[in-house]
């Protein structure tokens, strides 16, 4: 109701790939055997149809293509994912601001277990959980990326935090680490809005926007503000208490996850800075139909190519094999 006329007005049309020219044999392929054949299937069928392997290679790019979602589809998907996450974004900065452990983490386990559970503190907590299995459901029913398994740990080791900390009435620092993750997935998704409404320069300055407040959050303040006081102040404060381990050894997770996804983006803005723009993402769900039109895209697109899928996530989620909101 809001997303699609924005999109409409912004000129981009609900049109797909192009389709696949209607064909009953290389269909009964596509459907039953395999949807990438390789070069002796490829042969087989150039003898029976009496076509050229090239156009036949052509003809299962672009069956592949037209299943993806539309351009209008990933818009809506993505503005969604953008009101979410700078909605929550604000909503936790306006609360953790007057909180006294967002300014000195050592109250999160001052008279710890015994912390109150205030409504606006139990109803971010929900809002995020309920989120992130959203997430979850929807990465099996969406295109299936490179990144899947990265962002299916991802997702679990989310999950597992979310619900482990709220059991153990661990809130104080959770909302810490649920903050510092949402301070950068809404510039994510605005640059793909941007790039979906080919606004290329606008695209190109948010995704630099992401690339530095990601790194600065996730390799940065997360490590030396979250990772110290979970793994130090808790143990100074409170001692080993018996589940230290599995909830450190979640926040380690992120922390490696975080590791290799600034790896690739600082690997796309290298890239970015030789060629003036951000390059196209490798993680694209839809193919050109011959190495010329391959050549054309990556010089052409931006990192949030038209083509690429509005959904990762997380969400999706990084450029050149790492788009994934989280």
């Amino acid at each position: 109701f809001i997303a699609k006329p924005c999109a409409i007005n912004l000129g981009i049309q609900d049109s797909g790939p192009h389709r696949a020219q209607p064909n009953a044999i290389l269909e009964k392929v596509f459907t039953s055997i395999t949807k990438s054949p390789d070069g002796k299937r490829l042969e087989g069928l150039s003898k029976q149809l009496d076509w050229d392997v090239r156009k036949i290679q052509r003809w299962f790019r672009h069956r592949r293509n037209q299943d993806k979602p539309t351009t209008l589809t990933k818009f809506c998907e993505s503005m969604w994912r953008f009101t979410f996450y700078l909605s929550i974004f604000f909503y936790g900065i306006r609360f953790l601001w007057t909180a006294p452990w967002f300014w000195d983490t050592r109250q999160c386990w001052y008279n710890y277990p015994f912390q109150p559970l205030t409504s606006r503190l139990y109803y971010y907590y929900i809002l995020e959980l309920a989120f992130y299995w959203s997430l979850m459901f929807s990465q099996f029913t969406d295109i299936k990326r490179k990144d899947f398994l990265i962002m299916f740990v991802h997702h679990l080791a989310t999950i597992g935090l979310i619900t482990f900390s709220y059991m153990n009435n661990m809130v104080r620092v959770g909302t810490l680490v649920l903050c510092l993750h949402d301070a950068s997935d809404f510039l994510l998704e605005a640059a793909k809005l941007a790039n979906y409404a080919k606004y290329q320069r606008l695209c190109d300055a948010f995704f630099m926007l992401f690339g530095v407040v990601f790194i600065v959050t996730r390799l940065g303040i997360y490590p030396f503000w979250i990772l110290n006081t979970t793994l130090f102040e808790s143990w100074e404060l409170i001692g080993p208490y018996p589940s230290w381990w599995l909830f450190n050894g979640l926040l380690v997770t992120l922390q490696v996850l975080h590791i290799i996804w600034s790896y690739l983006i600082i690997r796309t803005a290298s890239k970015a800075l030789v060629r003036g723009k951000v390059s196209k993402d490798d993680r694209s769900d839809v193919e050109s139909s011959s190495e010329e039109e391959d050549v054309t895209s990556n010089s052409t697109k931006g990192i949030f190519s038209t083509s690429s899928n509005g959904s990762n996530r997380l969400n999706g989620h990084m450029a050149g094999g790492q788009w994934t909101g989280e």
